[in-house]
C-alpha cells in the first residue's frame, strides 16, 4: 500500500471496465471490460481524501465487488451454455497480416510519452500518468514534464489492480467532458485507473464511421461489450441504428449520461443491460441481423446473474454465433483482445475458420498509440495496446 504523497489525494470505490487482463476474476461479460465492472455516475467536485492509503486489489478484482460493492458476496455462477459449434464449409476469407492499425490522437486525446513502465497522456484539459508494462524503454522529454501532469494514478501496477489518483497541482472533479469524432463523452477518473475511453479504438471507430455514411441505408450496428457507449455513439451519429450491450448497470448509466451530454437522446440507441452470450444467442433465434458487429471481450468476465465468461472458453463459440446474426450485406464483424497470452495469429486464424465460405477478407495485427510530444504533432514511438482481427467482405 502506498502512503500519501504531496498534493492532493483522492480514493474512490469506482469499479471499471475489466475487459484488460488480470489474473483474478472480474465483473460480468459486460461492454469492454468484465462483465459487470461498476462504474459510479457523473459526480462534482471531489473531496480530498483521508490520510490514509487506499485498499489495493489484486490485477483482478474479487467479482463481488466489481459487480456491486453493496453485495455480501458474489451471485452464484452461472456458465451460459455455448451452443454446438456449426462445420463450416468452403473456402476461407483471404487475409492481410500483420496489419498495424495507428492513432495518433484526436481531438481531446494524444500520447505524449512513455517510457520506464508509465505513459503521460492528453485526456482533454488533463495531463494524466498512468501505469504501461508495455514501455520499456527510457521516457523521452524531461522530468519536468511529468513531474507537472495534473493527475498520477498510484497503486498496484497490475493491469486492473486499483489504486487511487493523486492530483499534484490542484484536486479535480470526478469527470470532465471530452469529444472524440464528433461525439461527447465524459472522462472519469476510476479505481482501475481507466478513465472511461479506450483512444486506440479510434481506428476501428474510424472505419466504422466511413462505411456507415458510405452506406445508401441506416446500418444496424451491434456493440458487445460496449461499456461506456463511445463507439455507440459515434454509431448513431453517423446515421446508424445502434444496438449497446453491457451487462453492468452502471456502465449503461455511464454510456446514458454521454448520451445526454451530448443532447443526443433522439438517436436511435438501444441501451440493453444483459449477459452478452444471452443476447446474441436470442438474436441468433429471432433471426435478427446486424452489419456491423463490434466485439471487445474481457479475458474473464461475470454477468448480471452470475452468468460466467471465459474468453478462452466461449470466444469461439462467440464468434460463430456473430457470424449467423451478421446480415448478408455485412460491413463487417471486429474483435479486439487485450493482454491475453496469445499471437494475433491465434484470433487471426479463428475469424478465418469462423468466415468459411463467406468470402471477404480477414486482416488482423495490433492497435497501437503513437507518441506525439506536447502538442501531438511530433511523431515518436509506438506503444501496443491489443490484438484484433477483422472481417471485411471485398
Amino acid at each position: 500500500m502506498l502512503p500519501e504523497q504531496n498534493g492532493s489525494v483522492w480514493t474512490n470505490g469506482v469499479k471499471d471496465k475489466d475487459r484488460r487482463p488480470g489474473k483474478k476474476a472480474g465483473p460480468a461479460t459486460s461492454s469492454r471490460g468484465v462483465q459487470g465492472r461498476a462504474v459510479q455516475p457523473a459526480a462534482g467536485r471531489l473531496k480530498p481524501a483521508k490520510a490514509h492509503p487506499a485498499s489495493h486489489g489484486n490485477s483482478r478484482p474479487p467479482a463481488a465487488r466489481l459487480s456491486e460493492k453493496t453485495a455480501s458476496k458474489p451471485p452464484a455462477q452461472e456458465t451460459v451454455a455455448p451452443r454446438e459449434l456449426r462445420m463450416r464449409t468452403g473456402d476461407k476469407p483471404g487475409e492481410r497480416i500483420p496489419v498495424i492499425l495507428e492513432t495518433k490522437g484526436a481531438r481531446d486525446y494524444h500520447l505524449i510519452d512513455s517510457g520506464d513502465g508509465l505513459k503521460l497522456e492528453q485526456y482533454g484539459p488533463y495531463r494524466i500518468v498512468r501505469p504501461e508494462a508495455q514501455a520499456l524503454w527510457p521516457k523521452s522529454l524531461p522530468a519536468h514534464v511529468w513531474e507537472n501532469a495534473d493527475s498520477i494514478f498510484t497503486g498496484d501496477t497490475d493491469e486492473d489492480g486499483m489504486g487511487r489518483w493523486r492530483f499534484p497541482r490542484q484536486a479535480l472533479g470526478e469527470t470532465w467532458p471530452m469529444q472524440i469524432l464528433d461525439s461527447e463523452f465524459y472522462g472519469r477518473f476510476t479505481a482501475f485507473r481507466h478513465v472511461g475511453v479506450f483512444p486506440e479504438q479510434l481506428a476501428h471507430w474510424s472505419w466504422m464511421k466511413e462505411r456507415i455514411e458510405a452506406a445508401d441505408r441506416p446500418l444496424k450496428v451491434l456493440n458487445l461489450f460496449g461499456y461506456t457507449g463511445v463507439a455507440s455513439l459515434i454509431a448513431a451519429k453517423a446515421g446508424a441504428e445502434v444496438t449497446h450491450v453491457d451487462a453492468s448497470k452502471k456502465a449503461i448509466g455511464w454510456a446514458r449520461e454521454n448520451q445526454a451530454l451530448g443532447r443526443a437522446e433522439h438517436l436511435p440507441i438501444r441501451w440493453i443491460c444483459e449477459d452478452a452470450m444471452k443476447f446474441i444467442q436470442r438474436e441468433e433465434r429471432r433471426g435478427s441481423r446486424y452489419d456491423i458487429i463490434l466485439t471487445d471481450p474481457p479475458k474473464f468476465g461475470r454477468g448480471p446473474n452470475g452468468e460466467v465468461w471465459q474468453l478462452f472458453d466461449h470466444l469461439a463459440s462467440m464468434l460463430d454465433i456473430c457470424r449467423e446474426i451478421l446480415s448478408p450485406e455485412a460491413r463487417g464483424l471486429v474483435l479486439t483482445a487485450y493482454s491475453i497470452r496469445a499471437s494475433f495469429y491465434s484470433i487471426h486464424e479463428l475469424m478465418r475458420e469462423t468466415m468459411r465460405g463467406r468470402g471477404g477478407m480477414v486482416e488482423s495485427g495490433e492497435l497501437i498509440l503513437r507518441e506525439g510530444g506536447l502538442d501531438g504533432s511530433e511523431p515518436g514511438r509506438a506503444l501496443s495496446t491489443s490484438l484484433f482481427s477483422r472481417w471485411v467482405p471485398k
